[in-house]
C-alpha cells in the first residue's frame, strides 16, 4: 500500500470500514443469508464469521500479549533444561499456550537448542507451540464448538510429547555412538524480529516495570503476531465463507473420512505453512463441507507443526534420525486420534459443531456492538498505515516475519 499516514486516506478506510460494517450488521444477524444475490449471500456469511469471531480472536491477541510480557523466552529456556521424559512433558505443556506462530518458533527452538536444551524436548517444544495456543484455543471455541476446542490443545500436547520423547530414542543413541557434546553459548539464529528478540535468552540489566512489560506484550500481539495472522485469516474466513454460502452441506461425507482422507490431508499440510489460528476458519469450512472431525484434526496438528522450513531446520539442527522420528510423532499420532475421535463420534452420534457459531447457538453469539467494535480494532491494527493512524503515526520496524 503506498499511500502514508498524513495523506488522510487511511482515516476514510477506516470510516468506509465502520460503515460497511455497522450497515450489514442488521442484514447479517437477523435476515439470514437466504434473501439477495449469491454474492450478497457470500457477503453476509462471510460478514457473520467475521464478527462472531472476532470478539474471541481480540480475546486470544490480549491473552496472548499477556504470556509473550510474563513468560519471556529466558524462563522457557531455564525450564527446559535437563533431559528425560519430564524435560519433554515440561516442553509440551510450557509451548502450548505460547503465542508463536511456526515462524516464530523456529528461530526460539534453535536458541533453545544451542543454549543445552535437549533434542526431545526442544522437538517437544517445537510442534507443541505452533499446533495450539490461547488465541487459536479461543477461536476453535466459537467456529469449530467446545468439543473441537477442548480436544485440539490436547491432541497437541500428546503429539508433541510423543514425538519428542522418539526424538530422545534418537539422541540417546547418537549421543553413544558420537559423544555429542551439548553447547551452552546461545547464538542468535537471525537479527529480525521473529527471533523472539536478544531478550529471549539474555538477562537484562533493569527489569522493566509492571505497566511497561504488559504494554510491550500486548504491542507485540497486536503488531507482530497480528501480522502474522492476518493474510491468512482473511483468506480462511473468506474460504469459510464460500463453503457456507456454495457447497452443499455434506457433500464430501462420502470421499472425507478413513484412513485414505486423512493421508491425502497429510499430504498437502505436512509441506505447506498455516498457523494454528489461520486454519481455524479453514478446518470451519471443511466439516461444513462433510469432511470429518478426525480428518479434519490431523490437519488441525499437522498443518501448524510442519512446513518445508520446519523440516529443513529439524534436518539440519537434530540430524535425519532427529527428522524421522518428527514426522512419525506428528504423523502417526495425528492419524490416530483423528481414527480414534471419529470412532467415538460415530458410536455416540456427537454433534461436534453444536455450540459453534454456524450452528447459529446464540449463547456463543457475541452482542452485536461488542462484535462490531471488536472487528474494527482487528481491521484497524491489522492493516499497517490504519495502525500507523490509530497510534498517532508511530512507525517503526513493525511487521511480523511471515506477512
Amino acid at each position: 500500500m503506498g499511500f502514508g499516514v498524513g495523506s488522510g486516506l487511511a482515516p476514510n478506510v477506516f470510516c468506509a470500514a465502520t460503515h460497511f460494517i455497522l450497515v450489514g450488521l442488521t442484514q447479517c444477524r437477523h435476515q439470514g443469508t437466504g434473501a439477495g444475490s449469491m454474492i450478497t449471500a457470500l457477503i453476509e456469511n462471510t460478514l457473520h464469521l467475521a464478527l462472531d469471531s472476532a470478539p474471541w480472536l481480540l480475546f486470544g491477541l490480549i491473552a496472548a500479549g499477556l504470556i509473550h510480557a510474563w513468560l519471556p523466552m529466558r524462563i522457557v529456556g531455564r525450564a527446559l533444561g535437563g533431559s528425560g521424559p519430564m524435560a519433554v512433558v515440561k516442553a509440551a505443556l510450557i509451548g502450548a499456550p505460547l503465542p508463536l506462530c511456526s515462524c516464530g518458533t523456529l528461530p526460539a527452538a534453535i536458541s533453545l537448542s544451542r543454549a543445552g536444551a535437549s533434542r526431545a524436548s526442544t522437538t517437544s517444544f517445537l510442534i507443541s507451540t505452533p499446533e495450539t495456543g490461547v488465541d487459536s484455543v479461543a477461536l476453535s471455541w466459537v467456529l469449530l464448538g467446545p468439543v473441537l476446542a477442548i480436544l485440539r490443545p490436547i491432541a497437541a500436547i500428546i503429539s508433541a510429547i510423543t514425538a519428542g520423547l522418539m526424538v530422545g530414542a534418537t539422541e540417546s543413541y547418537s549421543n553413544q555412538a558420537k559423544g555429542v557434546e551439548l553447547r551452552v553459548t546461545a547464538e542468535p539464529a537471525c537479527d529480525t524480529v521473529c527471533c523472539s528478540s536478544p531478550e529471549a535468552m539474555t538477562e537484562d540489566s533493569a527489569e522493566p516495570g509492571f505497566w511497561r512489560r504488559t504494554w510491550d506484550g500486548l504491542r507485540y500481539a497486536f503488531t507482530d503476531l497480528l501480522d502474522d495472522l492476518a493474510l491468512w485469516l482473511l483468506v480462511g474466513i473468506v474460504a469459510a465463507g464460500v463453503v457456507v454460502t456454495l457447497v452443499p452441506p455434506d457433500m464430501l461425507v462420502e470421499w472425507g473420512s478413513g484412513l485414505g482422507a486423512m493421508l491425502l490431508i497429510l499430504l498437502v499440510s505436512v509441506p505447506m505453512y498455516v498457523c494454528a489460528t489461520a486454519s481455524t476458519p479453514l478446518a470451519l469450512a471443511m466439516l461444513f463441507a462433510g469432511v470429518s472431525p478426525g480428518t479434519v484434526l490431523v490437519f488441525l496438528l499437522a498443518g501448524p507443526a510442519s512446513n518445508v522450513a520446519s523440516l529443513v531446520l529439524v534436518r539440519k539442527e537434530l540430524g535425519s534420525r532427529a527428522l524421522v522420528a518428527y514426522l512419525l510423532g506428528i504423523c502417526g499420532v495425528s492419524i490416530l486420534l483423528g481414527l480414534i475421535l471419529d470412532w467415538i463420534i460415530g458410536l455416540y452420534a456427537i454433534d461436534v459443531l453444536a455450540g459453534s457459531s454456524l450452528a447459529g447457538d446464540v449463547s456463543y453469539e457475541p452482542p452485536i456492538a461488542m462484535a462490531a467494535l471488536s472487528l474494527l480494532l482487528l481491521v484497524g491494527f491489522g492493516i499497517k498505515p490504519l495502525r500507523r493512524y490509530i497510534t498517532s503515526g508511530k512507525s517503526g520496524d513493525e511487521g511480523g516475519c511471515c506477512g
